[in-house]
């Protein structure tokens, strides 16, 4: 018997959890599935756009925007909750950011700066207004191009402080993750699933999403630094 292809599309925070997931799927059913990972406004950008896929992985309220659209159908599975992590290049001093001060006080101090162009992103941008310092960092924020972790420019150099979902840290050589933001400040963003309306097998995504969603899949998600939703 053969089976279909599935494609998907989704975001790089998604991308090593899913490549588990999707691993142990096909090993268990014969299901073949493809999902492309690019950055989420990309990812979003071509669903809308009507490129064809069989389901679509991204933060929950880009999701709930697809749906709004007509692009995607309206029963969800919410797969991993992701918090955000600091990271700094391999070999230099770890800054304290064991409170919401001290956080402030590593962002303040530190020459450059970078966060994902995420929701995890625009949450940080709001902290740093509501800290009132936003324009005081202002010139020292560099920005990732789109789909390039924040950790690389991290572990070039480029970037003395890096903010990035804990997921898009743990398996990039070239930087030591410091740890995840305290409790008070922590951002964590639900990562959905979407079964799109152009696709022509939604019965076998459904299957697919059930397994991703089951207590099974639970150590693979915690591998990658990332909860069970």
């Amino acid at each position: 018997m053969t089976h279909p292809t599935l494609t998907g599309i989704s975001s790089m925070a998604t991308r090593q959890v899913l490549a588990d997931l999707v691993a142990a799927y096909q090993q268990r059913t014969g299901t073949r599935v493809a999902i492309e990972s690019v950055g989420g406004v990309d990812a979003a950008r071509r669903v809308q756009a009507g490129e064809v896929f069989d389901v679509v992985v991204l933060a929950s309220d880009a999701i709930a925007k697809l749906i709004a659209g007509g692009h995607v159908l309206p029963q969800t599975v919410d797969l991993v909750r992701s918090g955000v992590a600091v990271a700094v290049q391999a070999g230099t001093p770890l800054p304290d950011i064991s409170t919401e001060a001290a956080v402030k006080q590593a962002v303040l101090a530190a020459r450059s700066l970078s966060y994902s162009t995420g929701p995890s992103g625009v949450a940080l941008a709001r902290l740093f207004e509501r800290w009132g310092v936003a324009e005081q960092i202002q010139s020292r924020i560099v920005t990732p191009p789109p789909g390039v972790p924040v950790g690389t420019l991290v572990a070039k150099g480029e970037v003395e402080l890096g903010f990035q979902q804990l997921s898009e840290l743990i398996n990039l050589s070239g930087i030591t993750v410091v740890g995840t933001l305290p409790a008070e400040i922590q951002i964590i963003t639900t990562f959905t699933a979407g079964i799109c309306t152009a696709s022509g097998q939604a019965d076998a995504v459904r299957a697919m999403l059930a397994a991703m969603a089951s207590p099974e899949a639970a150590a693979a998600k915690r591998r990658q630094g990332m909860d069970p939703a």
